[in-house]
This record gives structure tokens, C-alpha cells and sequence, in this order.
């Protein structure tokens, strides 16, 4: 994603726009899985060398004090860092969501292709919520790691609506409503999200987003 602004004038170039986020987020997650096969290769020469070389004990050199190694992180620890690692790059504060947006009385969004009436479904509640974010008072770089984790664990198990409480910023200098903008930004970016809307004043309302998540593809 570039640092300037993306500016949609025409269908064609909001597709575009929606390819090179795919694209962005595919080549993020070959990367980091790259860097795990890689973290992988090296754990797994390390042990066979142990087993080929067989139990050794290192002799005190008296002449030195022995500090400890600084371990290497193992191969689940480093595929989480990994992805973390995706995760901040492929969310971007960049990104013009003012472009994508389907305005209307309630800020809503639709994925290009979809059926028009997903947003008035999920305002009517046609999908439960299944489980919820609340990112009230985090930093923004926090929050941005908790959302795109969420949006992703949420997705891997099959959940297909979830609400992301943003706040109304009422507590914000000048009462401006911090992390709003930036959520909307960042789940128009992931993927995973087909479609939001603002939620039910007794879901939240301004304060808060239903999510459609895209459904788990089949194995094979």
C-alpha cells in the first residue's frame, strides 16, 4: 500500500483498488509463512544435530564467568511473532476508506459483488452476534494489533457476525471520536470482512460496527 491517499473515481478502479488489497494481504501472509518454514528448517537441523552428536557436557572454564545463552524462540513462539508481524503490515492508516464507503444515514460497507441487501439484514439482525471486541481506551497501535487478530481468530472458527466497539470518543480531547475513522479503515482492509454497518442503539449504536465475516472455505 502506498502512503498517499487512493482516490476511486470509477467501479474499475475501486476493484482495482480491492484486488491490490487481496494481493497485499496474500503476499503479507507468503511472507510470514515463508519466515516459519524458515524458523522450522533451522529447529530442525539444530535437532539433528543433538541426536547425532549424542549428550554432551560442556566443561567449566574457570577462567571465564559462564553466562547463559540467550535462547532462540521456538518455532510456535516465532509463528506468532511472524504473523503479528502481517498483521501490522497489512493494516495501513493510509488507506482511504472514504473512497470504498457506501454512504448513507448509517455508514455501512459492502464488499464489490455482494447482494445490496446485506446491510439492511444485518442492521435488522438477520445474522446473531457471536462474539464481540471492545477497544475502548487503547492506543491506537494496540488496537489496530487486537482488531486484525480478532478479525482473523474470529474468521478460523467459523464465526460469520461479530460487533467491534469502537467508542463514541466522548472522553477524547475534543470529543472526537479517536479510533472510529481508523476502525473503519482497517476492516475495509481485511479480507476476511464482507460488509459492516453501525449497530442498534441497543448494541451500541454510533459506538460500534456489526462485521460480516466471509465463511470458512472447505479443505480440498
Amino acid at each position: 500500500m502506498s502512503g498517499k491517499p487512493v482516490s476511486i473515481k470509477s467501479l474499475a478502479d475501486l476493484k482495482q483498488v480491492k484486488r491490490a488489497i487481496e494481493e497485499q494481504v496474500k503476499k503479507d501472509a507468503q511472507q510470514a509463512q515463508t519466515r516459519i518454514k524458515a524458523a522450522k528448517q533451522q529447529t530442525s537441523e539444530r535437532d539433528l544435530f543433538v541426536r547425532a552428536a549424542g549428550p554432551v557436557q560442556r566443561l567449566p572454564d574457570k577462567g571465564h564467568a559462564v553466562q547463559g545463552k540467550k535462547r532462540a524462540p521456538p518455532a510456535v513462539m516465532q509463528r506468532e511473532l511472524d504473523e503479528q508481524a502481517a498483521l501490522q503490515e497489512s493494516l495501513s492508516d493510509a488507506f482511504d476508506v472514504g473512497t470504498l464507503l457506501d454512504v448513507d444515514e448509517q455508514l455501512s460497507f459492502l464488499r464489490p459483488g455482494l447482494g445490496v441487501d446485506i446491510p439492511r439484514k444485518l442492521r435488522r439482525g438477520d445474522w446473531t452476534i457471536q462474539r464481540q471486541l471492545d477497544l475502548h481506551g487503547l492506543r491506537v497501535e494496540d488496537a489496530r494489533e487486537r482488531l486484525g487478530a480478532f478479525i482473523r481468530e474470529a474468521n478460523q472458527q467459523g464465526l460469520r457476525c461479530v460487533r467491534i466497539i469502537h467508542g463514541k470518543g466522548l472522553g477524547s480531547p475534543g470529543k472526537a471520536p479517536v479510533l472510529k475513522r481508523r476502525v473503519y479503515n482497517w476492516l475495509v482492509q481485511k479480507v476476511e470482512v464482507l460488509a459492516f454497518v453501525q449497530a442498534k442503539p441497543a448494541d451500541g449504536g454510533a459506538g460500534a460496527l456489526v462485521v460480516l465475516l466471509a465463511p470458512v472455505r472447505a479443505a480440498g
